[in-house]
């Protein structure tokens, strides 16, 4: 059930995102190479302690995992998509890391996703990325009252097939409130003027992510949580909780 929240319940979901925010900002200025997964994950678990904000990401274990998810960031690397569990690898240089993380601050819940290189980049990879975040933006940039969530959709698809990449088939953003999950479903790519209406309170977690070879196609790690592209191409993820408002998209993940 699709849940619209209130100007006073938006103004505490921007208080959790602003802890989303300087999680990952800390976790992008630790991350250099020779760091390990472990270690950056220790790093937003001090900030979520410093906040007093709990992780809803800690433990969860939705219908398709074997076990609860150990961390409280999804750290994904090269050619893993989604769901990357830290781990003791450490960064090499041009390794392009995805962290997707979230809070929970008074009942509240924010999740947001960055994506970078470490060290050197490679122009296709920073093409991959900015590219990301270009759809993104589109996606927010639709998210406004009278739209449709087939608008986000197609927003964000046009970038991403217009820029040759592929679209993991089956994943993309989602409401979300007290719960980190909730209705409706933001798919990455679809028909405009189609699904529901985007009204006054409601708050979408949209987040593209891109497959480099231009496949839609991936693979669960043994972990059984990490999503792998199948050709082996690298992949990127952005994703910001958004608050859709009379006035106009607002980023409740932002510093």
């Amino acid at each position: 059930m699709v849940q619209l929240k209130t100007d006073s319940s938006i103004e505490a979901m921007r208080e959790t995102g602003r802890v989303v925010a300087q999680l990952l900002t800390a976790v992008r200025e630790a991350a250099a190479v020779g760091v390990s997964l472990l270690e950056l994950d220790e790093v937003a678990r001090g900030v979520l302690r410093d906040a007093g904000a709990g992780s809803p990401f800690l433990n969860y274990r939705p219908h398709f995992a074997p076990t609860p998810f150990p961390a409280v960031i999804c750290a994904s690397v090269n050619d893993a998509i989604v769901h990357g569990i830290p781990t003791a690898y450490r960064l090499r240089d041009g390794d392009l890391v995805s962290i997707d993380a979230g809070a929970i601050l008074d009942g509240w819940a924010g999740d947001s996703a960055i994506s970078f290189i470490v060290g050197r980049a490679r122009p296709a990879d920073t093409r991959l990325v900015d590219t990301a975040y270009a759809a993104l933006d589109a996606g927010i940039a639709a998210a406004v009252v009278g739209n449709r969530i087939g608008d986000i959709a197609h927003a964000i698809g046009t970038v991403c097939r217009g820029a040759g990449y592929g679209i993991p088939e089956g994943f993309g953003g989602h409401g979300i409130g007290r719960q980190m999950h909730e209705d409706p479903g933001v798919p990455n790519e679809g028909r405009p003027g189609r699904g529901m209406p985007l009204r006054h309170g409601l708050v979408l977690a949209i987040e593209p992510m891109l497959i480099a070879g231009g496949g839609d196609v991936f693979h669960p790690d043994r972990d059984g949580w990490t999503l792998r592209t199948d050709d082996g191409s690298r992949a990127a993820h952005a994703e910001h909780t958004v608050a859709i408002t009379d006035s106009g998209p607002r980023i409740l993940t932002a510093l």
